[in-house]
């Protein structure tokens, strides 16, 4: 699997992103949001978390204007994959590739720690290395993580099976406990909490090691 990790001003976690998919045997690389084009060949585009441009305007608008996002808007439009975590959630939502919007959390705090996820649904490459219905633990660091859509956007995300993770105990106040939503072709997935952050034991977790090697699995077979 061929993969590229995009790099923003502010962001933070595009390094933990490409240890976490090398570790799984992808092969990375890093793409700065002035590029205008991805590299070829690739079958995954990442957009990590941070805060991109300062998080200034909202969070992730700013960088859904950047070079680089018109060519991952034509990747996935080509059929190809992509992740987006926390920031990268944020400006999937920005560019339309993902439904709803990351608002500030309902607590009105930064919030940073572990977190119980339940696997809403394994149908896609990203959770098939899960069972619907497992309990996952995965960190969080957001100050707007507050997933918010209108009822038909739920409704749609619900009776199409779109909805990835939900949290175990909301922390954030996202609309029905929503952590992660895949797009129409299931090829898209955007979520808030980190499983780059827990793919090492050394670092307090491996849950999130299920969903790089599916991925790559699926990905590599494909």
């Amino acid at each position: 699997m061929r993969a590229a990790v995009v790099v923003f001003p502010g962001s933070n976690c595009d390094r933990d992103m490409a240890v976490a998919l090398k570790a799984a045997g992808a092969d990375v690389q890093m793409v700065w949001h002035k590029d205008a084009a991805l590299p070829d060949g690739l079958d995954l585009i990442a957009v990590p978390g941070g805060f991109s441009f300062g998080d200034y305007l909202r969070c992730g608008a700013i960088a859904a204007q950047s070079p680089i996002c018109q060519a991952v808007v034509a990747h996935v439009n080509r059929g190809g994959y992509a992740l987006g975590v926390c920031n990268g959630f944020q400006v999937l939502t920005e560019t339309g590739l993902l439904p709803g919007a990351l608002m500030r959390n309902a607590g009105l705090k930064f919030i940073c720690k572990d977190v119980g996820l339940t696997v809403a649904t394994s149908d896609s490459a990203f959770t098939e290395g899960y069972h619907a219905g497992d309990v996952v633990s995965f960190p969080v660091a957001h100050h707007d993580g507050n997933y918010t859509a209108d009822a038909e956007t739920l409704a749609t995300l619900q009776g199409e099976d779109r909805i990835a993770f939900t949290y175990a105990s909301n922390p954030n106040g996202s609309l029905g406990d929503i952590a992660g939503v895949l797009s129409e072709n299931r090829r898209v997935l955007g979520m808030m909490p980190h499983p780059e952050r827990a793919v090492d034991a050394g670092h307090g977790g491996t849950d999130g090691q299920a969903l790089f090697g599916g991925l790559l699995g699926q990905l590599t077979n494909a």
